[in-house]
């Protein structure tokens, strides 16, 4: 992957941009430095599901925008790159909290991007509460 040239605002930004959601949810870049990226989701009631507990789908979204992160902090921009597979394993309850997702890349190719993000509860960033891997296909050559 190329050397990255956007900030974690400017990140921010294009995936506010091309995802509104995002924005309204209070998605925020952390930072993103060579080949990982830090992305929080502010905590919001209406995340909850029975039981008491933030919803997987929260979660999925959360890993997903911070596997997103690194793919445009490496690609200068690059938002043709598709999410093409995501699997989540839920290990703990999150605490009603903010979560942080960190995300990392662990095999690049032409074609494909693998990526492996642990999510946390904000005030424990020790023990994760999810373990998500990803693949991001990558755009043909122009």
């Amino acid at each position: 992957m190329a050397q990255q040239v956007l900030t974690a605002q400017q990140i921010e930004a294009l995936i506010h941009q091309g995802l509104p959601a995002a924005k309204e949810t209070g998605l925020a870049v952390v930072s993103v430095e060579g080949r990982e990226a830090w992305v929080r989701q502010p905590f919001l009631a209406n995340q909850i599901r029975p039981g008491g507990t933030i919803s997987g789908p929260t979660m999925m979204a959360l890993a997903d925008a911070a596997m997103y992160a690194v793919i445009l902090g490496n690609l200068d921009g690059e938002e043709m790159a598709v999410t093409q597979d995501l699997h989540i394993r839920f290990l703990r309850r999150p605490k009603q909290q903010d979560l942080l997702a960190h995300s990392k890349i662990v095999q690049q190719g032409r074609r494909a991007v693998i990526m492996e993000t642990f999510i946390y509860s904000s005030s424990d960033v020790e023990k994760p509460v999810a373990w998500v891997t990803g693949t991001y296909a990558l755009p043909l050559p122009r």
